[in-house]
C-alpha cells in the first residue's frame, strides 16, 4: 500500500470519526501521536522522540528531541537525551543555539508508514468503542431513577438480563425480582433503573422491579395530579409482590389526595395493582400529626389511641446515632388481628411508613395494664421497696 493512500486513509478515519460519532479530531490526533511515541520507542529504542501528524496532509514525521549542553560527560553517557553545543552550533541555523536549549531533529524511518497505519487503525478502533460506550453510558445515566421498558433475554444464577435496546441490558438480581413473578425470555417488562456504573467493559445497568421508586413512577404516570405537584407522594412502604401502603397529602384543601389516587372505581390504582401483577395497595392520607397520621396509617383497622413514648437514642450499623421514635396504639378488641395483619405485615408497613416504632395493643390488654399500673402505685412500701419523695430520694421515716 503507497504512502499516499495510507495517509488518505487515516484522514477520511478522522474526517468519519468527528462527522458521524462526534469525536473532535485533534482529540484522536493527540492519542495517535502518543501511540505513534510509543510504537517507536518500541520498535526503534529512543527514549526522547516527539511525533507529529499533519491534519491536512496525513504526513507524520518523528523528531529526536534533545537538550543542548557543554557538559561532554553527559553527551558520552547519553547521547540520546544530550548534544553537544558544539555540535548543534555546526547544525545549519545553528549558531543561535544555548545551553538548555532544546533542539528537535528529524529521524523518521523510511518504515514508519506500515507502524503509523497499524497503530493508527488501534487508535481509531480503540477511540470508537470508547465513544460507543460513552454514548451508552450518558443515554442511560439520563434514565436513571425512571421507569424503563425492556425484554427478558436471559438468566443466570445471579441475575435476569434485560434487552433495553442498543445492545445494551439490564441486570436484576434476585432481590430487584418480585416473588410472585416468573420471567421467561421475550416477556415485556417495565423495570426501574436504579444504578447506572461508568466500567470500561462498556456501561453497567442495574434494574428492578421491587425499588419503592418504580412505584412512585408509576403513580407518577397514572395520576396526572402527581405528576404536577398537585398531590405529593410523603412516603411510600412497600414489601414488593404482596402489599404496599403510600402516604399522599395536597396542599389544596379541596384536592381529595387519596381519592385522586384512587381514580373513578379506582382505575388508577388498579393500573398499577395490574402492572405489580396483583399487588395489593393501601392508600393513605399524611397529615402533620403524627397521632392521625400512625391511625391513618394502620388503615384498615380502627384507632382509638396512640400513646407516644420518649425517644430512645439508638446506634446504627454505620455506627451513627439517631433517635428512635415508638408509641403504643389502642385499637378495638376486634380489631387487633386486622391492626396486627396478616403475619404481622399491616403493622410493619404502618411503621416503615411513619417511622415510628408501633406497639398495637387491644383496648381490654390496655386496661388491664392500666389497672395494674395503678394498683402498683397504691401498694404501701416494703423492704425492698422504700419510700421515696418526689424527687426519687428516699422519705424521712417518722
Amino acid at each position: 500500500m503507497s504512502k499516499s493512500k495510507v495517509n488518505s486513509e487515516m484522514i477520511g478515519a478522522l474526517d468519519y470519526l468527528e462527522k458521524e460519532k462526534g469525536i473532535k479530531k485533534e482529540v484522536v490526533i493527540e492519542a495517535l501521536e502518543q501511540a505513534l511515541e510509543s510504537a517507536y520507542k518500541q520498535n526503534y529504542g529512543d527514549k526522547n522522540v516527539e511525533v507529529e501528524f499533519n491534519a491536512t496532509t496525513g504526513n507524520i514525521k518523528v523528531y529526536a528531541v534533545k537538550t543542548i549542553t557543554d557538559d561532554e560527560e553527559k553527551v558520552a553517557a547519553d547521547s540520546n537525551q544530550y548534544m553537544s553545543l558544539a555540535e548543534a552550533r555546526k547544525l545549519p541555523h545553528g549558531q543561535g543555539y544555548d545551553v538548555d536549549d532544546q533542539i528537535r531533529e528529524e529521524v523518521t524511518p523510511r518504515n514508519f508508514g506500515r507502524i503509523a497505519a497499524q497503530t493508527a487503525k488501534q487508535v481509531v478502533m480503540q477511540r470508537l468503542r470508547e465513544e460507543e460506550r460513552r454514548i451508552v453510558y450518558d443515554k442511560y445515566k439520563t434514565y436513571e431513577n425512571e421507569i424503563i421498558t425492556g425484554e427478558v433475554s436471559r438468566e443466570d444464577k445471579r441475575f435476569t438480563y434485560v434487552d433495553l435496546g442498543d445492545g445494551v441490558e439490564g441486570a436484576m438480581g434476585f432481590r430487584d425480582k418480585m416473588p410472585n413473578e416468573h420471567y421467561r425470555v421475550h416477556d415485556r417488562i417495565q423495570v426501574y433503573v436504579s444504578k447506572v456504573n461508568d466500567d470500561r467493559r462498556g456501561p453497567q445497568i442495574y434494574v428492578s422491579r421491587t425499588a419503592p421508586e418504580l412505584l412512585k413512577r408509576l403513580f407518577e404516570r397514572e395520576v396526572p395530579e402527581i405528576k404536577d405537584g398537585t398531590v405529593l407522594i410523603e412516603n411510600i412502604a412497600r414489601e414488593a409482590g404482596d402489599r404496599a401502603k403510600v402516604a399522599v397529602y395536597s396542599n389544596d384543601d379541596n384536592i381529595d389526595p387519596v381519592g385522586t389516587c384512587v381514580g373513578p372505581r379506582g382505575s388508577r390504582v388498579q393500573a398499577i395493582v395490574n402492572e405489580l401483577d396483583g399487588e395489593n395497595m393501601d392508600i393513605v392520607e399524611y397529615v402533620k400529626d403524627p397521632a392521625k397520621f400512625i391511625a391513618n396509617a394502620l388503615n384498615p383497622a380502627e384507632v382509638l389511641d396512640v400513646i407516644f413514648n420518649d425517644p430512645v437514642t439508638i446506634e446504627r450499623e454505620d455506627g451513627e446515632e439517631e433517635q428512635e421514635r415508638s408509641c403504643t396504639v389502642v385499637v378495638p378488641d376486634d380489631q387487633l388481628s386486622l391492626a396486627i395483619g396478616k403475619r404481622g405485615q399491616n403493622a410493619r408497613l404502618a411503621a416503615r411508613l411513619t417511622k415510628y416504632k408501633i406497639d398495637i395493643k387491644s383496648a381490654s390488654e390496655m386496661e388491664e395494664l392500666q389497672a395494674q399500673a395503678e394498683t402498683a402505685e397504691d401498694q404501701p412500701a416494703t423492704e425492698d421497696q422504700p419510700l421515696v419523695d418526689e424527687n426519687d430520694q428516699p422519705a424521712d421515716e417518722e
